[in-house]
């Protein structure tokens, strides 16, 4: 059935872009992947050869390109953005806005010529759990990004922005979408971005934007006690890159999922603190555990909490990863990047 389904992934040489990739291969699907390696560089992914992936390094801002790549795509997966972790809301507040509405404003424009022109059906936008920072009530359920207050941060902002572009190029050109909003997506493959701002973290600085692997790093790199931001209260729920992938594929393919959107997440939530002593524990085994509280950020939401019901509902869809097989897959990984290193 997908053998001629074509799918246009931009973000392709991302975090979570990479699993997207993997997963439509396996399904079948012929993919092309957009990316100018402005976060990672250039980085080697294991399908790069494969016969059915299609690599283009350019800018997601050239709405010429945009156009000519998916004049006879059947589907467009967007995910290109300026993004990072809780150091980037801070450092890039105004490129975060800026740089992410021209990719937003392309691809809307490059997908509504397909649409009219072409053989496209549907754009799957890649949201942010960041569109309910200002929520004061838990779980974050699908709507009520409309009934908050809108996020404090720019990235959160201009992620609300994504959503707003979907539903009002449907409105004017009937384009149709899907939002996808992931949660804290853990996996391999993700290194030091290019425009990380070193933070020093006790001994050792942020290596990366993310908590899984910035914890992993500094314990294997020895600092005893471990350093978290703030308090370590902060709630998460960790969501397998994999699991993510296989939701976002769901999404954009399910009929049931055109012009709706969906929180794609596990539904178990986690402490900053413990996580810190699950991974620990598993690298350090009983050695004793103690923390230290480096200054919180000022956007490090307190509680990212999501209702996963809808699209277990309406799309059969659920992630299944443990966080205790995510993390035995990335602590080895984070390891030997660090070995190597990479990190």
């Amino acid at each position: 059935m997908t053998q001629e389904q074509k799918v246009l992934v931009s973000g392709s040489a991302g975090f979570i872009g990479g699993y997207v990739v993997e997963e439509l291969l396996q399904r079948g699907y012929t993919v092309v992947g957009i990316d100018n390696y402005s976060k990672y560089g250039k980085v080697e992914k294991s399908y790069d050869n494969h016969p059915n992936y299609h690599f283009h390094e350019d800018d997601c801002r050239n709405v010429d390109v945009m156009k000519k790549l998916l004049a006879d795509c059947d589907h467009f997966i967007a995910g290109a953005a300026l993004i990072g972790g809780i150091s980037y809301f801070h450092a890039y507040a105004y490129d975060l806005l800026a740089q992410n509405e021209r990719i937003m404003a392309s691809q809307c424009d490059a997908a509504i010529e397909a649409f009219q022109h072409g053989k496209l059906k549907k754009v799957t936008y890649l949201s942010s759990s960041m569109v309910f920072e200002s929520t004061e009530t838990w779980p974050s359920k699908e709507g009520d990004e409309r009934k908050i207050p809108p996020p404090l941060s720019s990235y959160g902002f201009q992620k609300l922005a994504v959503e707003y572009f979907a539903k009002a190029a449907f409105d004017q050109y009937k384009l149709p979408y899907t939002i996808v909003r992931p949660f804290n997506c853990v996996g391999v493959g993700e290194g030091r971005a290019l425009g990380d701002v070193e933070i020093a973290s006790g001994n050792v600085k942020l290596a990366m934007s993310h908590v899984v692997p910035d914890l992993v790093q500094k314990i294997v790199k020895g600092q005893d006690p471990l350093h978290i931001l703030g308090e370590g209260n902060q709630v998460r729920h960790y969501t397998y890159g994999g699991d993510l992938a296989r939701g976002i594929v769901e999404c954009m393919s399910q009929e049931a999922a055109y012009n709706e959107d969906f929180n794609i997440s596990t539904p178990e939530g986690t402490t900053v603190r413990e996580l810190a002593e699950v991974i620990w524990r598993k690298i350090k085994g009983d050695a004793p555990f103690s923390l230290v509280s480096d200054e919180a950020y000022e956007y490090d939401v307190q509680k990212r909490v999501p209702d996963v019901q809808k699209a277990k509902d309406v799309l059969g869809f659920e992630c299944t990863t443990s966080l205790d097989d995510m993390l035995d897959e990335v602590i080895p990984w984070v390891t030997q990047a660090v070995a190597d290193g990479r990190l």
